[in-house]
């Protein structure tokens, strides 16, 4: 008699049901299919910057992601354990109790993911097959027109190719199961205050008011392409700094994987056609592209976007004052438009992508800081925080990255073009005069 397969889906950064490349293989290959997700303990403990990898907001808002990801799991009929242990103490012990024969997962190449899955590896009965896939991306790693070892290490070049050359796929389908797939589930997804944090409210200046979850970001596309139709304008306002929608706001629920570039594209298509196709339309997948592109940079050069070099090796003289530091984290600088910027994202987990490039350019050049440490406090606090873009960005903004410019931003100017009346400014500096 042939042996049953079972799968079991190991959910990481693709926290999502539609268009997941691994759940629906799973659902195809397999007898029966549970799946599981690990609160790491590693990713609320304090780095050697001196930051947790992971605080309050991005925490908050995994912790929606999860209990979204159950519930619509659960539609397929499919069981989601969490624990809030390390997947390596826990994946085992799952795969010998429920005899699973495959393991599902998304690929991920940074240290601390590869690390994790040695760990899982190690753990595991051999005879158990894991099965990865590249479902992070726009254009699948097949499809692009380089070899990994020559992507371009300037942006143009790569986009400009990948468009002539590169064909987005399509979606993948996620087909329910039958209903005696489910089994008994008891496990709980942890409370905040169980990952270390104590609950708090949302500050009510924030741009981002969002919870998350699959469902959030499909709320949120129909909100800004077809209920405000706010995409059509997308280019006119992407710098913006106050409100919900002078930007897209999507890059949170893409950091997690709660949705794909792949459905933001097609539906982007699908509003061009019925709406109305523009510089911005095209401007938002262009955006797309960028993030596609600092996930190859990063799948390139390894581990040397980690390092204080960056990927050109460059030998600056960066300092490691403390207070200089703080000054910046707290919004104490000599410069209020960095200072109010980072009081919004110190007191919300969210920053405009206009205020980023110039609070890093702040703190790289004119600071002249080791880059890595900002790198760091954005990967604590940001809710959008993605590995490959944060350190993508930071490099860059630095002089050590795909910037063949090397530039620096002068940040009262950019004040004055961007805020030039000073809301943004009196938004987060409230006892300031101007």
């Amino acid at each position: 008699m042939q042996k049953k397969q079972k799968g079991l889906v190991w959910f990481r950064n693709d926290l999502r049901v539609n268009d997941n490349e691994s759940l629906s293989n799973a659902i195809a290959e397999n007898d029966s299919v549970i799946a599981v997700y690990c609160f790491d303990p590693r990713h609320y403990e304090v780095t050697t910057f001196g930051f947790k990898n992971t605080e309050k907001f991005r925490a908050k808002f995994l912790i929606e992601t999860i209990t979204e990801l159950k519930e619509n799991l659960q539609k397929l009929n499919i069981s989601l354990l969490v624990y809030n242990q390390k997947p390596e103490d826990r994946i085992a012990e799952i795969t010998a109790s429920h005899e699973i024969t495959s393991i599902y997962l998304q690929e991920e190449w940074t240290t601390e993911e590869m690390e994790v899955l040695k760990n899982v590896k190690s753990k595991v009965s051999s005879e158990i097959e894991f099965k990865s896939t590249y479902n992070q991306f726009l254009f699948h790693p097949v499809d692009v027109p380089f070899e990994l070892n020559f992507i371009p290490n300037v942006f143009t070049q790569f986009r400009t190719k990948c468009e002539k050359y590169t064909k987005v796929r399509a979606e993948f389908v996620v087909n329910r199961v039958a209903e005696e797939n489910l089994i008994t589930n008891e496990t709980e997804i942890p409370s905040l205050e169980a990952l270390g944090f104590s609950d708090f409210a949302t500050d009510s200046r924030t741009a981002f008011p969002y919870h998350g979850g699959e469902n959030q970001a499909l709320e949120r596309i129909q909100h800004y392409f077809w209920e405000t139709k706010k995409l059509g304008v997308y280019k006119l306002t992407r710098n913006g700094l106050i409100g919900k929608d002078f930007s897209s706001k999507f890059s949170p629920w893409l950091a997690n994987g709660s949705i794909s570039a792949k459905t933001i594209y097609w539906e982007i298509l699908k509003y061009e056609r019925e709406i109305g196709k523009n510089d911005s339309t095209y401007w938002l997948i262009f955006e797309l592209i960028w993030r596609d592109y600092f996930k190859y940079v990063s799948l390139k050069n390894g581990k040397s976007i980690f390092k204080i070099g960056g990927i050109l090796d460059k030998n600056y003289d960066w300092k490691t004052n403390p207070s200089a530091i703080n000054a910046w984290i707290n919004g104490t600088t000599a410069e209020p438009f960095v200072n109010a910027n980072m009081i919004e994202l110190k007191q919300t987990g969210w920053m405009s992508n206009r205020g980023r490039q110039n609070v890093a350019s702040y703190f790289a050049k004119n600071l002249l800081l080791d880059w890595r440490i900002g790198a760091a406090y954005f990967e604590s606090t940001l809710i959008d925080y993605d590995v490959h873009s944060n350190y993508g960005n930071w490099m860059y903004v630095s002089g050590v990255g795909n910037d063949p410019r090397d530039r620096k931003f002068n940040i009262p100017l950019q004040a004055e073009r961007y805020d030039g009346e000073s809301k943004f400014q009196k938004l987060w500096l409230q006892q300031q005069l101007f």
